[in-house]
């Protein structure tokens, strides 16, 4: 199951998820497979065998306050899908895991030790003609209990702040033409901010450069060359954002988890809120 090139035992292949569907499919909690997505449409259709499907807006999001889930909400939630703190979960999701990725991040966020991704997500798993099905399993529920939360992954406004005053790296993982301000979302999503551009001093890296075609992660010498190539080699505090949080979560995958760069943040308020508050500095244009 360890692909050893990386700094964590984070990953695992579809082939891995295939040859142990039994596991996942037990009504006791040791194993539970998880689909991500913005909705679950997808996922009604078909999915792997024995994988629950979380809705990220309804059931990740806490829809008052547009944040992630309190720590009893997450409790909740997995509890009463058959998830224990102990439980090997792996997530999977469209998008080459944006989804799962993020779901992935606030796992950790709540101190979640065994949480891994299936490698090149959903899309990969249909592709190569894994078994799917239509049926929506249900597991015995079970107590969660979460630790955390962990701040020293999440990025907040006063973090982004002291990013620019000090020049620190940000990495922004959205499109060119939304980190230059021409469009504020891509194209048939909602617009969630009110003005353009990027955060001062960002880098654009976009969250697929550290995918392959198919969805796979690069290897760790190809994800490590491409962020060392814009001055970002783990030695600083490193902020990654996107419109969500979703996009970031994978480019912070890659760096906190795929290459062990500890000091990496997630800032997952992201444009939606970065675009909307009154005063704060934006920067528009190409990358250099």
């Amino acid at each position: 199951m360890k692909n050893t090139e990386y700094a964590n035992d984070v990953l695992v292949s579809a082939g891995w998820v295939d040859a142990n569907l039994d596991a996942f499919q037990a009504e006791d909690p040791d194993y539970r497979l998880v689909e991500v997505d913005v909705d679950t449409e997808a996922y009604d259709e078909s999915h792997a065998p024995g994988a629950i499907g979380f809705n990220w807006e309804t059931q990740l999001q806490d829809q008052t306050t547009r944040d992630i889930l309190t720590k009893e909400d997450f409790e909740e939630l997995l509890g009463s899908h058959g998830i224990t703190e102990d439980s090997t979960v792996v997530l999977y999701g469209d998008n080459a895991n944006w989804f799962a990725a993020y779901t992935y991040w606030q796992f950790k966020y709540y101190g979640h030790e065994d949480v891994k991704l299936l490698d090149g997500g959903r899309e990969y798993w249909l592709e190569n003609d894994y078994p799917i099905t239509d049926e929506t399993p249900s597991y015995p529920a079970q107590e969660y209990t979460a630790a955390g939360p962990r701040e020293s992954i999440r990025a907040y406004r006063d973090d982004v702040e002291n990013a620019i005053d000090r020049g620190l790296p940000l990495v922004d993982v959205r499109s060119p033409e939304e980190f230059s301000g021409e469009i504020l979302a891509p194209p048939g999503l909602q617009e969630t901010a009110q003005r353009g551009g990027h955060i001062p001093g960002a880098q654009n890296i976009s969250w697929a450069a550290v995918t392959n075609d198919d969805g796979t992660f690069k290897t760790a010498d190809e994800i490590k060359a491409l962020y060392a190539e814009k001055g970002i080699d783990g030695d600083e505090t490193t902020v990654a954002y996107c419109r969500i949080g979703e996009r970031s979560s994978v480019a912070w995958f890659a760096l906190h988890e795929l290459l062990g760069y500890e000091d990496t943040i997630n800032y997952d308020g992201s444009w939606t809120e970065w675009g909307n508050l009154v005063g704060a500095p934006i920067e528009k244009g190409s990358a250099e």
